[in-house]
């Protein structure tokens, strides 16, 4: 039996869709790739971290949404199905699958290091994975320099991310358990 999305899904998963659009406004462009440094990434592994699966979707899907109806949520302020067909349209749909890996993984046990490692997979590995392979599609470049253009000068970063989601997520679940009980 499929259980209905409540009020609080629907809140939560807003909510995340939200700060994953304000967190788009962060964006340091680099030189050398089209792709720029935002804080979106950092959304996304919150996001899966303290939200179920079903909700981190949902979050994502209205965020996705938002930006193809022309509300200016993805990085920089743009919008437009445009950008989901183009360079940066990998990266967003690594964001759809990514949540709900995350979300699932680290909900097995509460940890920092479960979540951390839910973020490198379902954060950086799934999220670059399709980003690179779409923007190798797109710019016709291949996937090694797409991976190099596109992906490997942001995994350091990503990587301090996926930190600083791990403790920002134990924090925010700790006090959602403590105020929902």
């Amino acid at each position: 039996m499929r259980k209905k999305l409540g009020i609080r899904d629907i809140i939560y998963s807003s909510l995340m869709a939200a700060v994953t659009s304000i967190l788009g406004y962060l964006v340091i462009p680099l030189p050398f790739t089209p792709i720029p440094i935002t804080g979106q990434s950092l959304a996304v592994m919150i996001a899966g971290c303290v939200l179920t699966p079903a909700q981190a979707a949902l979050s994502m899907l209205i965020f996705l949404l938002l930006g193809c109806a022309g509300i200016p949520v993805f990085s920089g302020g743009r919008s437009g199905i445009g950008i989901i067909v183009g360079k940066s349209g990998g990266y967003f749909l690594g964001y759809l699958i990514g949540v709900v890996i995350i979300s699932v993984l680290s909900h097995r046990k509460q940890s920092f290091v479960n979540m951390f490692l839910a973020c490198v997979l379902g954060g950086i590995v799934i999220v670059h994975f399709l980003g690179a392979g779409w923007l190798g599609f797109i710019t016709n470049v291949g996937i090694k320099k797409a991976f190099v253009l596109g992906s490997l000068p942001f995994i350091p970063g990503d990587l301090l991310k996926a930190v600083v989601a791990a403790f920002i997520s134990l924090r925010l679940n700790k006090e959602m358990r403590r105020h929902l009980h």
